[in-house]
């Protein structure tokens, strides 16, 4: 019997459930999209299965006394911490059908998270991607001109970021624009940016007056942005044009807060500050977070939404129980697309609840620091 037999009537239903939410999804309308009896139906399903299939995980389960018939609602399953995916092999998948391994970027002599995939997980990853993204272009937008400023999956072929770049590449890039990376990896394994290749791109987007998605780690864009203006250097990107920006900045040189990495792009391509938009995501997960605008007042705050198959909630490191609203504490994410890992997963995340989004705030004291951005050997 083929392995994914027994996951093929949940995975069937997850896939129907992600097209229906995505196509139904509009900015605005995401919170209320999050109500769905269906979600618990699919997490207790697949929660069996995991627990039939997934020896890791069943082992952890047994020894919280938290197993599927106890389970009323998602809110009562173990959520692993990411640190176990460095320990243990938390996947369902057989040796023979992991085609890819995700790791997680930290620092040299750290140990790195493993997220196994197989050619059927990344299709679930992919399908989750590509409609949670498509969710914030603009109405009628279907064709664009992306620019990652990292390496090619080639050069780094076990980085969550660079698949999903090369995945939104595929699907998503305007014909005859080139789709091609903007970063490398040099002799240490650090991603730098392909500078000649930049002014390059960027001259001829600006020559056919075609908007451009500028994508890359939050290191990436404070390195870049100190090269332009040490050399008094602007661009004026067409109209439409963004900029998505991901990842933090943790144990290398110098940070910036949000705000003002936010208005050194601006001013320094000539973007607006509502033309940059922020990823939260990680190898461990097969979904992301992307931030919104929340009117707050007279200002605007901005808040990070998972799409309606994968919940958030916020722990307070003091009590183990949620944090009241506006609390800050220990973020949690149930991921659906998590099918053939674990998918419900405790982060090393600092974040502030606000209802069934959140705001980053930074890492735990005790967590190692980690993310995209400390591939980067910028100085």
């Amino acid at each position: 019997m083929s392995f994914y037999r027994p996951f093929e009537p949940v995975v069937t239903r997850l896939r129907e459930f992600i097209r229906t939410a995505g196509a139904s999804v509009g900015l605005e309308a995401a919170p209320g999209a999050r109500s769905s009896d269906h979600f618990e139906t699919l997490t207790r399903e697949l929660f069996e299965l995991q627990n039939q299939h997934n020896p890791a995980y069943a082992r952890i389960c047994a020894h919280l006394g938290k197993t599927p018939d106890r389970m009323s609602r998602w809110h009562d399953l173990p959520f692993v911490p990411t640190q176990s995916f460095k320990d243990l092999e938390l996947t369902s998948l057989p040796p023979g059908l992991r085609s890819h391994v995700f790791h997680s970027s930290g620092t040299t002599g750290q140990t790195p998270s493993r997220h196994f995939h197989s050619s059927e997980s990344l299709s679930i990853y992919e399908l989750s991607l590509l409609t949670w993204f498509k969710a914030h272009l603009s109405p009628g937008q279907t064709c664009l001109r992306l620019l990652p400023l990292t390496p090619a999956p080639d050069e780094a072929p076990h980085s969550s970021l660079v698949h999903m770049f090369d995945t939104l590449g595929r699907e998503l890039s305007a014909s005859p624009a080139p789709f091609h990376f903007l970063g490398r990896v040099d002799e240490a394994g650090g991603w730098q940016l392909d500078l000649p290749s930049i002014d390059t791109a960027l001259a001829a987007a600006c020559d056919a007056g075609e908007p451009v998605w500028l994508m890359g780690t939050a290191f990436n864009f404070v390195h870049w942005v100190d090269i332009l203006t040490h050399g008094q250097r602007r661009f004026q990107l067409p109209p439409g044009s963004k900029v998505l920006e991901t990842g933090g900045y943790k144990g290398r040189s110098r940070s910036l807060p949000k705000e003002e990495l936010h208005g050194l792009l601006a001013d320094r391509l000539g973007v607006g500050s509502h033309d940059i938009l922020c990823e939260y995501g990680m190898s461990e997960l097969s979904s992301q977070a992307y931030d919104w605008p929340v009117k707050e007042g007279k200002s605007m705050r901005r808040e990070f939404r998972f799409p309606p198959w994968a919940r958030c909630r916020v722990i307070s490191p003091e009590t183990g129980r949620e944090a009241d609203p506006g609390g800050v504490g220990i973020l949690q994410i149930l991921d659906l697309a998590n099918v053939f890992s674990v998918m419900a997963i405790q982060t090393e995340d600092l974040v502030r609840r606000n209802g069934d989004a959140f705001q980053w705030v930074g890492r735990a004291s005790d967590a190692e620091s980690r993310g995209c951005s400390l591939m980067s050997t910028a100085s």
